[in-house]
């Protein structure tokens, strides 16, 4: 095993494929109504994450009657976990969101959630409300980081800080729940050593997970505006498969890699061209490539 992939520890854990079914839940974002910011951050667009799933506008069970009828007919998939992704899916009362995911767990074949939000939004009614439903079914915490430096995370409009998003973790653990981190690798004024020490401080919180995404360009985004300025420079593909196969080696083997490259849509992405979805596979493999070429693997660093 070159590397601990989700899809692998899915099929391990439940004994055959198991497929994310991604909805939007209609949430929103303290860092777009205003009450860290009204700006977002400098590199999101939501509507792009959301153009890849045609039926966003129906209701939570809705969404996920198409998806799990699209999988089933064209995938032969029969277990799911429901991703919600768009926005910040733990901010609103403990009531809603246990509505919201009890909805989302009507269905037999769903075996999971995964929820997406950030550190600065699960207070302590949040998790045991999340927690009551670990006795049943995974439950995946979806944590964006992006990086360990707070100035970086100004940079980019977080609205928290690495402090807080140790907070949320150490506040998560001992719940049941499965933790999964997202980082952003090509910062502006970030160096290799700056990021191999986020995902080392990453690693040595112990959790479950890790998300890795290179920094790319959506339309519509601020970012746009400072790239179209010649303002910020962008990996190369060979350059982000060094990376990668970099911190996989320090990685230990136990922990899950749930993403290694970005997939933005065509019509959104501005750059680098190697971030198209039509492009993922082909990135994937050259890690993998590139890992064998080396002799190397997941956690070979940490022996």
């Amino acid at each position: 095993m070159l590397y601990n992939s989700f899809a692998a520890y899915l099929k391990q854990t439940y004994g055959e494929k198991v497929y994310k079914i991604t909805v939007d839940a209609g949430f929103t974002c303290p860092n777009i109504d205003g009450t860290i910011s009204t700006a977002g951050c400098i590199y999101c667009n939501n509507s792009a994450y959301g153009a890849q799933y045609p039926h966003k506008n129906l209701s939570i069970s809705g969404q996920i009657k198409a998806g799990m009828h699209y999988y089933k007919t064209y995938r032969n998939v029969h277990k799911f976990i429901v991703y919600f992704q768009s926005y910040t899916n733990t901010y609103a009362p403990a009531e809603i969101l246990r509505q919201r995911y009890t909805e989302a767990l009507g269905f037999d074949e769903v075996v999971g959630l995964a929820i997406g939000t950030r550190p600065d939004c699960v207070d302590e009614s949040v998790l045991e409300c999340i927690e009551q439903f670990s006795d049943t079914v995974d439950i995946w915490m979806e944590y964006g980081l992006q990086s360990m430096h707070n100035s970086s995370l100004e940079y980019l409009n977080r609205g928290h800080t690495y402090e807080q998003f140790v907070h949320a973790v150490e506040r998560t653990k001992g719940r049941g729940l499965r933790i999964c981190v997202h980082l952003i690798l090509g910062l502006p004024g970030e160096t290799y050593q700056d990021m191999l020490q986020t995902v080392e401080s990453v690693a040595a919180l112990e959790v479950h997970g890790i998300k890795l995404h290179p920094l790319h360009v959506l339309s519509g985004t601020r970012l746009e505006n400072l790239f179209c300025q010649g303002r910020i420079e962008l990996f190369s593909e060979k350059e982000y498969v060094s990376l990668v196969c970099d911190i996989l080696e320090r990685l230990p083997e136990t922990m899950v890699i749930q993403r290694l490259t970005a997939d933005a849509p065509d019509e959104y992405l501005m750059a680098p061209s190697w971030c198209s979805k039509t492009r993922k596979l082909e990135v994937i493999r050259e890690i993998r490539n590139e890992l064998l070429k080396r002799g190397s693997r997941q956690g070979s660093e940490l022996i």
